[in-house]
């Protein structure tokens, strides 16, 4: 392949091991599994770990691809950084781990399942992504199921493409799946507006019955909750082609993210990922 991506780490996956190891012995575990690229999500920006970070990323060659902020809080008073009040100080962080990107991670809670509030969110952070090219920084909005709701005929997260010039995506093939639509063929529809794309498999697991009597309700929900979050490779997504598209449409970051690794080890999760990738014919898409 003449044209290649780096692979890297979402780092929610092991954002236990921050606090177990702390941000600099977690990344350079990191480059000792293989990989040399993190997005950076929900790890606490502390001047310390900011430090320790910047501290990993030269030592190891680790190159972070983006950084997560919010627009605002999640839900009204919740704790945290946020655009709208700590702009500056996010501004720095990336300056800091030279880094050119940020991603909004989920559309904020209130806005859900509202056309009216999700396009005043967007808007905004339309503006925000204006403000934040002046200092040479990116936002990229990452999407999840609740986007494929449809309002008059229309997904909501092409809604939001429509509606915005300055903002990019960040699109998550799990997710794209889950939200019932082809990865590889919606990844298309988004060329040129993509610079980071989610690689998160999906499993259907087994059906787990607890050890009580039988009721419907019960049933349903040992049903229905079978879909897993699986290491890449290890479901039944068309990972290689979703990589492709992705290339194709502009995506330089490939980030593995596993939102739950089901008791196992997330360090080795992502090494059954790597190996599975290599196999596909990405090793050269691990280094910088």
């Amino acid at each position: 392949m003449s044209k290649k991506g780096l692979i890297g780490i979402q780092m929610s996956t092991i954002k236990n091991k921050i606090n177990e190891l702390g941000a600099y012995d977690t990344l350079k575990a990191c480059a000792e599994l293989g990989y040399h690229c993190v997005e950076v999500s929900q790890i606490p920006m502390t001047p310390e770990n900011v430090a320790e970070m910047k501290r990993a990323c030269d030592e190891f060659g680790i190159k972070i691809a983006a950084l997560s902020a919010g627009l605002e809080p999640m839900i009204p008073g919740m704790p945290g950084e946020w655009l709208t009040t700590d702009f500056d100080k996010i501004v720095a962080d990336c300056k800091a781990l030279d880094c050119d990107m940020l991603r909004i991670g989920m559309l904020p809670m209130n806005c859900m399942g509202s056309r009216e509030k999700a396009l005043d969110f967007v808007k905004r952070a339309d503006e925000m992504a204006a403000r934040l090219k002046e200092h040479g920084i990116d936002l990229y909005y990452h999407n999840h199921h609740i986007e494929f709701t449809k309002y008059d005929g229309e997904y909501l997260l092409d809604i939001i493409k429509n509606n915005t010039k300055h903002m990019g995506f960040e699109l998550d093939i799990h997710w794209i799946q889950r939200g019932g639509e082809n990865p590889v063929e919606f990844i298309k529809k988004y060329d040129g507006r993509i610079r980071l794309l989610h690689l998160k498999d999906y499993r259907i697991g087994e059906v787990k019955m607890p050890e009580a009597p039988f009721d419907p309700k019960t049933f349903m929900d040992a049903f229905t909750g079978v879909v897993e979050f699986a290491e890449v490779g290890e479901g039944t997504l068309p990972i290689k082609e979703c990589i492709e598209a992705g290339l194709a449409g502009g995506s330089e970051y490939f980030l593995i993210e596993q939102d739950d690794t089901y008791g196992r080890d997330p360090f080795e999760c992502l090494k059954t990922s790597r190996e599975n990738l290599i196999k596909l014919g990405y090793a050269d898409w691990f280094e910088l």
